[in-house]
């Protein structure tokens, strides 16, 4: 095997893993709905198999897609008009802002953390900034984490029970 390939097959160390589970924990605590004890604070993603993803990882809170066909513009207005400049509930972020980081996703990123910024709204990232360094040469898109489900949901949920889990 050449040696460049094997460097894109880096296997996640079992400490990455666990330091992506409790940030993945965290926001899914945060995007969980209010009277299940979270935020109702929505994780924006880009498109429909990152929406799928993160579903399969326990988020059942509201996510909102960058790629739905609007304008940038009516997305920001849609955004800032649904869910204002910082959550109601926690008094935090008003948005979990969650693109892929690869190319096109740091520009999408970069463009939609600069409008929101401009109407003072506070915007979560540290997630995002989580998985860029724990996971960036084996998954470089949220939907690309699909092939850790499995290994991440257990070490999720000791983070954060999901609510009809009880011990």
């Amino acid at each position: 095997m050449p040696p460049r390939f094997e460097r894109r097959i880096k296997i996640i160390s079992p400490d990455s893993l666990f330091h992506l589970a409790r940030a993945l924990a965290k926001a899914r605590f945060r995007n969980r709905h209010p009277v299940q004890g979270g935020s109702g604070c929505p994780v924006i993603v880009e498109g429909r198999r990152d929406m799928e993803t993160l579903r399969s990882l326990g988020f059942e809170g509201p996510i909102e897609l960058a790629n739905r066909g609007w304008g940038q513009s009516r997305l920001i207005a849609h955004l800032h008009d649904s869910y204002g400049r910082k959550n109601t509930v926690d008094g935090g972020p008003a948005l979990i802002l969650m693109m892929d980081w690869d190319r096109t996703g740091m520009r999408l990123h970069e463009n939609l953390l600069g409008r929101m910024r401009s109407l003072d709204m506070w915007i979560d990232e540290s997630t995002r900034k989580t998985l860029m360094r724990t996971v960036p040469l084996k998954a470089p898109t949220i939907e690309g984490m699909k092939n850790l489900v499995d290994d991440l949901i257990p070490l999720i949920n000791l983070e954060d029970p999901p609510p009809d889990i009880v011990f």
